[in-house]
């Protein structure tokens, strides 16, 4: 039997499903889960339309979503500006 890797990218196609998987990743006590979550959602939407639309560096996006670097809060910003997505703190 052939299997093939998980990729999580390849489901993510409507806007609810993107906005519950981030959620959900964002809930999680681990904050690397998050940026995991966050590359996959960026590939799921074109990392060259996306890095484009957020004004960054596309091969600076592959380095922080291998986990070779950490992102600053302005990169992260700016991917979920660039997605068309924002958070939302409720108590």
């Amino acid at each position: 039997m052939k299997t093939h890797p998980f990729n999580p990218a390849s489901f993510l196609e409507t806007e609810e499903e993107i906005a519950q998987y981030l959620n959900e990743a964002y809930a999680d006590d681990n904050p690397e889960v998050f940026i995991i979550a966050l590359g996959n959602v960026v590939k799921a939407r074109g990392v060259a339309e996306i890095s484009r639309k957020a004004g960054l560096n596309r091969e600076n996006l592959y380095r922080i979503f291998s986990g070779r670097t950490q992102p600053r809060w302005g990169t992260i910003h700016a991917l979920i500006h660039a997605l068309g997505l924002r958070l939302n703190a409720t108590p």
